[in-house]
């Protein structure tokens, strides 16, 4: 069967992306960043606090971290409970140790669960960022749009009723999204999303309804990938820490200021015999001068 006379034209074929939420352009060719005080580095932390249900639809996919055995799957459930029961006060215990500010990725679902926890999460001046209801309600191609945008509601609603912070930022969960959820995020006042992991700054793109910046979260750097599916040990996880942060202070000293990002799980790097870890990771970071421990809010108002 012969190819029609158009399949092979792409209309969009230019030097640079082919769609239009964000311009093409070259990292090392940018004006270079500033960061407050001369620094060098911003220290960009992510934390999910996430709820996940014991039986999972998992329409159209299940989450990374979802249940695994047949109903009911205490073993899984159990272990991610004890991420926002025990090891999040780690977390919190070395953070305010190291003075060290935070973005806590929260499913709505834990904040109306658990409000006291919200409340831990801010004592110390750490950002809420919207993390979807709960980790088996995803965004995903093809959905309905009212239901997104419903979905989308009940996330930042609720997480700014029982918060009372702005709530500017948006991960998804499991990082997928539809065609039309950067749309949807602008007509609920969020102002950034860390779902594209395409760069090491922030970019704007564009929606319907104006700018929606966004702050790339690395999905490599990240406690999941590296200890649970690359199955590295936690000396390597500090190690790979070290060397992505060395690298980005290097290029700054030509480039300018670089985001250093960092996904952690309490349930992951909050066990006793892996926050040792942790802790040495981020002294190595904070004791070297002109880093900025920052949020995604500030990063975008500097």
């Amino acid at each position: 069967m012969p190819l029609s006379e158009n399949f092979l034209q792409y209309p969009l074929r230019r030097h640079g992306m082919d769609h239009d939420r964000y311009e093409w352009s070259n990292i090392f060719e940018r004006k270079p960043l500033q960061w407050p005080n001369e620094a060098k580095i911003a220290l960009l932390i992510m934390v999910p606090i996430e709820f996940f249900p014991l039986n999972p639809q998992g329409n159209p996919f299940k989450a990374p971290g979802s249940m695994v055995t047949a109903y009911p799957d205490f073993r899984h459930y159990t272990t991610r409970d004890y991420g926002n029961r025990v090891a999040i006060f780690r977390f919190l215990k070395l953070f305010k140790e190291l003075g060290v500010q935070v973005n806590f990725a929260v499913n709505s679902a834990v904040a109306v669960r658990y409000p006291e926890l919200i409340a831990e999460l801010m004592a110390d001046g750490h950002e809420i960022v919207a993390h979807g209801v709960d980790m088996d309600t995803l965004h995903y191609g093809g959905m309905d749009e009212a239901q997104e945008r419903a979905q989308v509601a009940e996330s930042v609603t609720k997480l700014r009723q029982i918060s009372g912070q702005k709530v500017a930022g948006w991960l998804s969960p499991a990082a997928s999204e539809s065609f039309n959820t950067p749309d949807i995020l602008t007509e609920f006042g969020i102002e950034y999303v860390c779902d594209w992991a395409n760069d090491e700054l922030p970019y704007a793109m564009q929606t319907k309804n104006g700018n929606l910046m966004a702050v790339p979260i690395s999905q490599e750097l990240n406690d999941r990938q590296i200890i649970v599916n690359y199955h590295h040990t936690e000396d390597s996880f500090v190690q790979q820490v070290k060397d992505q942060f060395d690298w980005l202070y290097a290029e700054s000293e030509q480039y300018g200021g670089r985001v250093l990002s960092l996904t952690l799980h309490p349930y992951i790097m909050g066990l006793p015999y892996r926050i040792g870890a942790l802790r040495e990771a981020l002294t190595y970071i904070m004791q070297q001068p002109k880093v900025w421990s920052t949020t995604g809010s500030s990063i975008l108002h500097k």
